[in-house]
């Protein structure tokens, strides 16, 4: 959750009133944040001691949705109107005296496509600019990158000077070597190419380049003069720079997400909007797209939801009419509209401000933050019912219970791990249709999404060398597949696995552990002797690279035979009986890790291990929930 400074006597003034700490922290609470943090006392302390200090602050904790509360303007704006000190402005698009003749017009080149396609501007007309708004107009762009726009990689903003530009603007995109420009604070003109050697060594701006540095074309914006406003999203230009004598001033936003584009170019616009001589507008620009057609922007256009009175009572407990619910919509800067023709119905329009809003249940959770959470009242479920848990966490529950008893030790590895340790440290080969795969990882550490236990427990091992031996510990989690079948191209599946450590290897060990395991959940072994039994498991020797050679197993499991009287499956069953053929699932394996890969984790003593899936089993479960039942 993003945590936005504001200084303490502005917002106090902007409020109208002053709040002692717990007062606002109180109000902070009601409306939906959480105040941080007040530095007051730290100021107040530095001073004392002669240090240079700046102005109290209130740090507070706003939700990541709301992108309106990025700023101390839309923080003072919302709790104004939720105080009931004034209402929620309406966001107008206004045009030239000429009318729409008279617009700003930016072209968009169809290269563009090949970098970043998606445009939008605006422009604020007559602003006045103070130190603090200034600052605030910096940091709330800042803000926005580092959020939504993912860094620059999604969207990108740029403000300009617009009385140090002349129209029609153009969006283009050039081969690097072809663009040449002045940068933000430099007067010497440099290159696209040298630009991106110019900021390699520079903290903040290094972080941007891989965005388009690979890219044949670079985005660039130029005037009617042939003078660049910017390069995004990398770096505006000096001759376009805003400050603080700026009175017109000329948004541009460059996307590659259309949803996220609209979004931060209305927060931009309207956030700062009320600087303007006339508060609360915003001038249009004309955009030409490349198949020629118009579209202008920003689009202000209020989106409108309709909302349910005894929706939002049967949600909150409350026993409010239309007009009573829209009282409190219009607390949280919504606009509602009580139905004229069915008193249950509620038209609620959403300003440009509020793009959290996507469903009836969002307007009722404004609904009960304006009655106050704490004055809902409390009241019993209107159904009784009894939990239990799923098949599968019974079946862990069971697992860990027993080897914990036994005295081993449970722990939890991460779930996310490198390439190596999921395959070559376990001299297993990636055949690419297995494992997911993290698309962006952040380090070397987390690439795939494990498809099995073995590296966690190793790796814990390994940071427990210290320990005394034996080590003997497990784990009961989740593993993931690649499944194609699936919506989700993926599926989980239930583990549970065990290592020894120990100067000797202790084979014997963990065949028992998996042997009280299984004699727990009631699956009978099947011997050589009794080869066609109907249910059981059993084992055969395997040649997996993992565990050394002579000294490995697959473990087998043979389901019970369904039994579906006077139908064809009993007929196949009963065939497969006869010719001694089954259905056996491999469940897992056993065995004595090879020393290659106990030394690829830097493990000097010999282990064995076994793992198995729990997933066949919670049909069993669930029978012995319905018999009990």
């Amino acid at each position: 959750m993003p945590t936005v400074a504001v200084d303490k006597a502005e917002l106090w003034e902007r409020l109208g009133q002053e709040f002692t700490t717990e007062e606002f922290d109180t109000l902070c609470f009601e409306y939906g944040v959480e105040l941080d943090e007040d530095t007051t006392a730290e100021v107040e302390e530095a001073i004392k001691k002669g240090l240079p200090a700046e102005r109290p602050q209130l740090k507070i904790e706003t939700p990541a949705n709301r992108y309106d509360l990025l700023c101390i303007e839309g923080i003072a704006r919302a709790l104004k109107v939720f105080l009931g000190k004034e209402k929620a402005p309406r966001y107008m698009l206004v045009y030239p005296p000429k009318g729409e003749s008279d617009l700003l017009t930016v072209t968009i080149h169809p290269e563009t496509k090949q970098v970043r396609p998606l445009f939008a501007c605006a422009i604020l007309r007559n602003i006045k600019f103070t130190p603090r708004s200034y600052a605030s107009f910096i940091d709330l762009q800042d803000k926005l990158h580092q959020n939504i726009c993912r860094r620059r990689q999604l969207v990108a903003i740029g403000t300009h000077d617009l009385d140090t530009l002349k129209g029609p603007f153009r969006y283009e995109a050039r081969a690097p070597k072809d663009i040449k420009f002045a940068p933000l604070n430099k007067e010497q003109e440099y290159t696209a190419e040298e630009l991106m050697n110019l900021y390699e060594s520079d903290k903040q701006l290094s972080r941007y380049l891989h965005i388009i540095r690979d890219s044949p074309v670079y985005p660039i914006i130029y005037d009617a003069e042939d003078r660049v406003l910017s390069m995004p999203p990398i770096i505006n230009s000096n001759h376009s720079k805003i400050t603080l004598n700026t009175t017109n001033v000329f948004i541009d936003v460059t996307a590659t997400d259309q949803t996220k584009l609209d979004i931060v170019v209305n927060m931009v616009a309207t956030m700062f909007s009320e600087y303007c001589a006339e508060p609360f507008t915003i001038e249009a620009v004309k955009m030409v797209l490349p198949d020629g057609t118009t579209k202008i922007s920003p689009d202000l256009s209020e989106r409108t939801m309709l909302a349910h009175a005894s929706y939002i009572n049967s949600c909150t407990g409350l026993s409010l009419k239309s007009n009573q619910v829209a009282n409190l919509l219009s607390k949280m800067s919504l606009f509602p509209n009580v139905s004229t023709t069915n008193a249950d119905e509620i038209e609620v329009s959403m300003p440009p401000t509020r793009p959290d809003i996507f469903h009836e249940c969002d307007i009722m959770e404004d609904a009960a933050i304006a009655y106050g959470f704490n004055n809902l009242p409390h009241t019993f479920p209107p159904t009784t019912t009894v939990g239990q848990p799923s098949a599968i966490n019974k079946l862990s529950d069971i697992v860990r219970l027993e080897w914990a008893l036994a005295g081993w030790v449970e722990v939890l590895p991460l779930t996310l791990c490198s390439h190596e340790e999921n395959f070559a440290f376990l001299n297993h080969e990636d055949d690419n249709n297995t494992a997911v795969k993290i698309a962006n990882p952040k380090t070397l550490e987390f690439q795939v999404v494990r498809t099995t236990l073995i590296p966690g427990l190793l790796k814990t091992i390994r940071e427990n060398r210290s320990h005394s031996l034996p080590l003997k510990i497990f784990e009961t989690g989740d593993v993931v597949f690649k499944d194609i079948k699936r919506e989700r191209q993926s599926r989980n599946e239930r583990h549970a696995a065990a290592i020894w450590c120990n100067k000797t290897a202790g084979f014997e060990i963990v065949h028992g552990v998996f042997d009280r395991a299984m004699k727990m959940l009631e699956i009978p072994r099947i011997s050589n002797s009794d080869s066609n039994a109907e249910t059981g498991y059993y084992m055969k020797e395997t040649s997996d690279p993992m565990f050394f050679p002579g000294r490995a197993a697959t473990i087998y499991y043979r389901s019970p035979p369904l039994r579906r009287e006077g139908t064809l499956e009993k007929l196949k069953q009963d065939a497969k009986t006869i010719i001694h053929v089954h259905d056996d699932l491999v469940l897992g394996t056993l065995g004595i890790l090879h020393p290659s890969v106990l030394e690829k984790f830097d493990i000097q003593y010999p282990c064995s291990a076994v793992e198995f899936t729990l997933d066949p089993f919670k049909k069993e479960i669930q029978k012995i929930w319905t018999n009990d039942e």
